[in-house]
């Protein structure tokens, strides 16, 4: 059984995956959603809510609850993962930090208070940890038995409602609560410090504080697994069912290599084995307010150029207005189109009346990207340079630009990223910005050490841009 919710900022999700849910008898979307960030108390809230929905659900039998996110993928099979947990069906599958408790607190924030509004974690101050409680925890992905699970949910004992109470108020409470009931309560006994997953940490890349702009505190991520990542997954000796993490966008080539090491390879010639569509506005779901003036204007901008060039194929006829459009209100949506892993633009979906028949008709335009990046001089010892790129939405944990197409507006953050060749020195280089008046609106020096092969940097530019 699958019980799915979508955050409730996902409109055009939440829509397509009614979609299926309505089409297949063991899947249910939850009839609330939530805006789960990061860390946020509402995490735990939700884990909890669909809990108690699904012991409610008298004609789902189920024995575990298991919990996934969409960045999630399975490396066994479900035969595989029945036949395990049927004869440990009375365990509870939950990992420990496994390290100095004191330590694990500290750094965990427990011992600070902290309150989630607004699609943020504010740190309010400190506090004591409850008296004559074990605390523990460690990773918020588990498998929990149905008695365990019906003990959260529905006890009265005093452990369950004061943790109830401690966890509103803490950082990462999922990563946590669980562990501390599970291992102060009757059924001490049934943990098992494993949670049959694997994890891709690299925690050089991963702990760099890129959740600031929503938790008042500083937190890792794990990274997205690569196909070189596949060895991993076959050979596993433990247990191991899960996978995380995965994202398309950043390499699909890994998701169909475990397709085809689980189920088989996909017959010769599917179509669209290697593309990938990401939608990222729908008119129907979103708000236009969801969209930044700079971001709606591009949109704009790129269904015009679509009308343009159909009507440039009319060039020598002009009496001809087979291809001659006019646009009807704003775009209807806009999807990330890749490709073999590579992000190749945007597809644009509009309507248009046709001149020459007056009926309404749906265009799209796929506006793809150019790289105006040209060296003055060739790569060499001296000289490690090998790529510049200028764009917004950087991600130091996967070393790329979440602005897929580098659409830069007044009020953005340009961020300059640099790509070097590894050597056996160290180099100083300068970096200068010069505004489109011809001014240098910024210059500073970086050092890169011999070993680094990425290195960027936001300037403290005037805003709003020129």
């Amino acid at each position: 059984y699958y019980y799915i919710h979508v955050d409730r900022r996902s409109n055009f999700l939440h829509r397509e995956v009614l979609s299926i849910a309505a089409q297949l008898p063991n899947v249910r979307v939850t009839p609330w959603r939530m805006a789960t960030i990061w860390g946020g108390a509402s995490l735990l809230t939700m884990y909890l809510r669909s809990m108690e929905d699904l012991l409610k659900m008298t004609d789902w039998t189920w024995d575990f609850f298991i919990n996934l996110s969409a960045a999630d993928y399975p490396i066994r099979t479900n035969e595989q993962l029945v036949s395990f947990l049927s004869v440990y069906r009375n365990m509870n599958f939950i990992k420990s930090h496994g390290r100095d408790n004191a330590r694990f607190i500290r750094k965990q924030g427990l011992d600070r208070l902290f309150y989630e509004c607004d699609t943020h974690m504010w740190r309010l101050g400190d506090r004591k940890i409850p008296e004559g409680i074990a605390v523990d925890g460690g990773s918020d992905w588990f498998l929990l038995n149905r008695p365990f699970v019906d003990y959260v949910v529905n006890s009265k004992d005093e452990l369950v409602s004061r943790m109830k109470r401690f966890y509103t108020y803490t950082l990462l409470p999922a990563e946590s609560f669980f562990h501390t009931v599970l291992e102060n309560s009757i059924l001490c006994e049934t943990m098992v410090d494993n949670n049959l997953r694997l994890t891709n940490w690299n925690r050089k890349l991963g702990c760099k504080c890129q959740y600031k702009h929503i938790v008042d505190w500083c937190g890792c991520s794990p990274n997205d697994f690569k196909p070189s990542d596949l060895p991993r997954f076959q050979q596993a000796s433990r247990p191991t069912f899960f996978a995380r993490k995965f994202e398309a966008s950043v390499n699909q080539e890994i998701i169909s290599q475990l397709d085809a090491f689980l189920f088989g390879e996909y017959p010769p010639g599917t179509p669209g084995l290697q593309a990938y569509w990401e939608n990222i506005f729908e008119q129907e779901t979103d708000r236009l307010s969801t969209l930044s003036d700079s971001t709606l204007s591009h949109y704009h901008a790129f269904a015009r150029m679509g009308l343009s060039r159909a009507a440039a194929s009319l060039q020598g006829h002009p009496n001809d207005n087979s291809c001659r459009y006019v646009a009807m209100s704003h775009p209807v949506s806009v999807h990330l189109y890749f490709l073999s892993d590579q992000f190749l633009g945007y597809l644009v979906h509009l309507v248009a009346t046709n001149q020459a028949s007056a009926q309404l008709e749906s265009l799209e335009t796929w506006v793809t990207p150019k790289d105006h990046f040209t060296l003055a001089n060739l790569p060499n010892t001296n000289n490690r340079l090998q790529h510049i790129q200028v764009g917004s939405d950087w991600d130091p944990k996967e070393r790329l630009f979440r602005n897929w197409g580098g659409l830069l507006g007044p009020e953005d953050e340009p961020v300059a990223v640099q790509r070097w060749s590894r050597s056996q020195s160290n180099l100083t280089a300068t970096v200068v910005w010069i505004d489109p008046t011809n001014v240098i609106a910024a210059t500073y020096d970086i050092l890169v050490d011999a070993s680094a092969e990425v290195t960027h940097y936001r300037p403290p530019l005037t805003s709003p841009l020129r």
